[in-house]
């Protein structure tokens, strides 16, 4: 049996077919294509007493292009102006210079500069035309940094965003860092000897380290309120 649409000769053998008074069995052995394809061709289109070739024809091209599938819009399109992807690049590069990789840093500025806060992985790979891979090992690297969150959409599927309390968070990720440095210093100086140039050393290291570790975290709190505005 041939496969695929009937076309319109098809369409009008059937209705030659249907004036003689064949049955759909007997039509469909003449085309060599299923009963079940005729039948149900003839059915949909008016039936045996009323089936017309042309208007089955255009009935079948005008239910195929109502089913075509539309392309997925992304819930936030790329930036259209250059100065926005200008905006994009210096913040990319500030980021990459305070220690993040050239992906985190397109991710991370990318979704700061959105207006919802927020984009899929679909949306990323779109807007910054990289392979799904790379959005991956970026926004995986982001999370441990607590600098991104994740949530599900209304499509159930994950959505990456960014708040403000992303750079409270990331100063205290720094104190906590800070801290690790002040705690293994300390440690260093004691084993060692604090008398010991060497321990002299990471003993005023781990003073500085705990300082600094200290005062950045007061310093995150007395101005968080400026990121809840």
């Amino acid at each position: 049996m041939p496969e695929g649409r009937l076309t319109l000769e098809d369409r009008e053998s059937i209705a030659q077919g249907l004036a003689e008074g064949l049955g759909f069995a007997e039509i469909s052995r003449l085309l060599g294509r299923p009963t079940s394809t005729i039948s149900r061709e003839v059915n949909r289109n008016g039936g045996a007493g009323g089936y017309r070739p042309d208007q089955a024809h255009e009935a079948t091209r005008e239910r195929a292009r109502r089913q075509r599938p539309k392309a997925v819009e992304s819930s936030e399109r790329p930036p259209a102006d250059d100065r926005t992807q200008e905006v994009e690049g210096k913040l990319t590069d500030v980021l990459v210079a305070s220690g993040l990789t050239r992906m985190s840093a397109r991710v991370l500025a990318c979704l700061c500069l959105t207006h919802s806060g927020g984009l899929t992985a679909a949306d990323l790979v779109q807007r910054l035309r990289v392979s799904p891979a790379s959005i991956s090992k970026a926004v995986g690297e982001l999370e441990v940094m607590n600098l991104i969150g994740r949530e599900r959409n209304h499509r159930r599927r994950d959505r990456y965003i960014v708040d403000q309390e992303i750079w409270y968070r990331s100063l205290l990720a720094s104190a906590q860092f800070n801290t690790n440095i002040a705690k293994v210093a300390r440690e260093s100086a004691e084993a060692l000897g604090r008398s010991t140039p060497a321990g002299a050393r990471m003993n005023a290291m781990s003073e500085f380290f705990e300082q600094v570790g200290r005062e950045t975290i007061a310093v995150a709190e007395r101005y968080r309120h400026i990121l809840a505005r």
